[in-house]
């Protein structure tokens, strides 16, 4: 299995180059990359390709997706990224109800569209408020996969379950919509305090063997990428995480 990395939990560590060294040499064969690092397609690309890495996957805003949909995609061919992936919301714009989230969904529905005509894969990116039932009952989360049956889903596992889900039943009920995950996972109840509650994979609460067969045995995902939303040693957590999935026969 070849495992990604989310550069953005190395985006408090500089200079890239040496995080992307850094990656290689803990094992990485893949990145995922996000907005802040597409200033410079072409040198970043020559700073993957020097150390051995591919970004197959790559985090694009929804205002970039749906503004300048051109420019994303110049990225993405300039970075070998065959999968784009919508990642987020601002609260102020998140919708309230059933209906609200049925109309986002279908501006999912058109971006992928726009990835599909380019030769693209395109896919939603949770995190915990997906998850959080509305006045009306609804799970927005379910209203989008529902509404728009053609996106992929890049789950990440460890926001399903701040927000009150179980992963497995998610699996359960989606295996054929997730195409990536993000393995991370979540420290016990008041540790790791300063770095927002997260710890390095294989060494907090979830099960991450048992995730990581269901995934891999129900879903079309290929790509897993470790990440930590605030990692207060960047090396470390890198390296600690794909030690303990290579352990425990992954």
């Amino acid at each position: 299995m070849n495992w990604s990395f989310q550069l953005y939990s190395a985006r408090k560590s500089q200079p890239w180059s040496g995080i992307l060294k850094m990656l290689a040499d803990a094992g990485y064969a893949q990145v995922e990359g996000f907005g802040g690092l597409y200033d410079n397609p072409a040198a970043l690309r020559a700073e993957l390709d020097g150390n051995g890495l591919a970004m197959p996957t790559g985090h694009f805003s929804l205002d970039m997706l749906e503004g300048d949909f051109g420019t994303a995609r110049r990225i993405a061919g300039t970075l070998g990224i065959g999968t784009v992936i919508c990642p987020h919301i601002a609260a102020d714009a998140r919708p309230s109800d059933e209906a609200g989230w049925r109309a986002f969904a279908h501006r999912l529905a058109a971006v992928h569209d726009e990835c599909r005509k380019a030769g693209l894969r395109f896919a939603w990116h949770n995190h915990d408020f997906e998850f959080l039932p509305q006045a009306d009952g609804s799970i927005p989360q379910r209203v989008i996969l529902d509404s728009a049956p053609e996106i992929g889903w890049e789950m990440d596992v460890a926001w399903v379950v701040r927000g009150g889900g179980d992963p497995m039943a998610w699996i359960e009920e989606y295996p054929s919509r997730i195409v990536a995950a993000h393995v991370k996972d979540i420290a016990p109840a008041g540790a790791a305090r300063d770095e927002d509650g997260w710890a390095d994979v294989g060494h907090g609460t979830l099960d991450w063997p048992g995730l990581l067969k269901a995934l891999r045995d129900r879903t079309p995902a290929k790509v897993f990428v470790m990440e930590h939303d605030n990692p207060s040693d960047v090396e470390r957590f890198a390296r600690r995480s794909i030690e303990a999935v290579k352990a425990f026969g992954e």
